[in-house]
């Protein structure tokens, strides 16, 4: 029997000489738009299901589901927020013993048509694992905490709403039914304030990552860039902040300051970040403690985010780009299915 094969030209569509799709194509359709760009979703689909869809229709489709998506993610920020007010005593209440949780905060940037490029800030919330690992350096297996069930938030915009979308996520993986929490930055102002009104009674750190990214912009200042000498800097300074002396750090900078006026000013403002984050900056007592240190899993979700919608070329309508977000989400958030039955009404597969 010959194979029939499907052809849905836009045309026909906004003529409405299509009635309708199947539920189950749409859902695959806006799938598959989360994960790769449009024109690539119309090819996967020839190839693969013999179903001819230009991508103008493909893109009508996602622009359809992204914003059901929103309105199932609007419901449940709002419902969040509404509860999510700071109790009495400045503590959430940990009503079961459901092991520890996390949440990291970072972002990327993406082009908005008439607008250039704007910052998509990206947020992860996630169950701390406590694993053993073998240490290459020192030859033992030792225990070291890692972010496991990652989920995603994401927002084009300002901090408030996004806060709002964070905590939303966190409430709905049942935050305040974990023993302990632990919020990760990379030393924004913004993020800890955002930590402040929605997550006030967890642990604040500043991620490796980016308090060593610092330490060898200073390095390379001090010693030049690049050169062993910067290097060997910037292991010494390294293991002091490893160890939780940050102040100790900032002293040095500020001394280097004083003794180098043409790098003075950039010393100065690296010596201030240390200064102004030191207490979030404990990562030996930490690690030691069983929390994760690093920002993989946000870094992670904001290259995913990235790689979508920052590709060679890609240029956005601000609505276009709003939509696509919330597809992205719960795909890397492992929530596709779910959002979809919510959107659409449809049942359990």
């Amino acid at each position: 029997m010959t194979a029939v094969k499907a052809v849905f030209f836009p045309l026909n569509e906004q003529l409405g000489l299509i009635e309708r799709w199947s539920q189950g194509l749409v859902k695959q359709v806006v799938w598959l738009s989360g994960l790769v760009v449009f024109e690539r979703a119309e090819e996967i689909l020839a190839r693969v299901g013999q179903i001819a869809i230009s991508d103008s229709s493909i893109w009508r489709r996602a622009q359809e589901g992204g914003e059901r998506f929103q309105e199932v993610l609007k419901a449940e920020e709002e419902k969040a927020n509404r509860l999510g007010k700071r109790p009495e005593g400045g503590f959430h209440r940990r009503r079961a013993a459901k092991g520890r949780m996390g949440s990291a905060m970072d972002g990327t940037m993406i082009h908005i048509r008439e607008e250039g490029w704007k910052e998509l800030k990206v947020g992860c919330v996630f169950k701390v694992e406590v694993r053993s690992m073998h240490d290459h350096e020192a030859d033992k297996v030792k225990k070291q905490a890692h972010a496991v069930e990652n989920s995603y938030v994401a927002h084009l915009g300002g901090p408030e709403i996004f806060g709002q979308r964070m905590w939303a996520e966190a409430d709905r993986r049942c935050w305040e039914q974990a023993t302990a929490t632990e919020v990760l930055g990379d030393g924004a102002r913004w993020i800890w304030n955002l930590a402040e009104e929605h997550f006030y009674d967890s642990h604040q750190l500043v991620d490796w990552y980016h308090g060593t990214k610092h330490l060898a912009l200073a390095a390379g200042l001090i010693k030049g860039e690049g050169t062993p000498a910067a290097a060997e800097w910037f292991e010494d300074q390294k293991d002091i902040l490893f160890r939780g002396r940050t102040l100790r750090v900032a002293r040095t900078l500020e001394s280097q300051a004083q003794q180098s006026p043409a790098e003075a000013e950039d010393l100065q403002r690296e010596a201030g970040y240390f200064h102004n984050n030191w207490q979030r900056m404990n990562y030996q007592d930490m690690r030691e403690e069983g929390w994760v240190i690093g920002s993989g899993m946000v870094e992670s979700g904001a290259k995913q985010f990235k790689a979508r919608m920052a590709g060679p070329g890609m240029r956005w309508s601000r609505s276009g780009a709003e939509n696509l977000i919330p597809i992205r989400k719960a795909i890397l958030s492992d929530r596709f299915d779910d959002l979809w039955r919510q959107a659409y009404s449809s049942p359990p597969n």
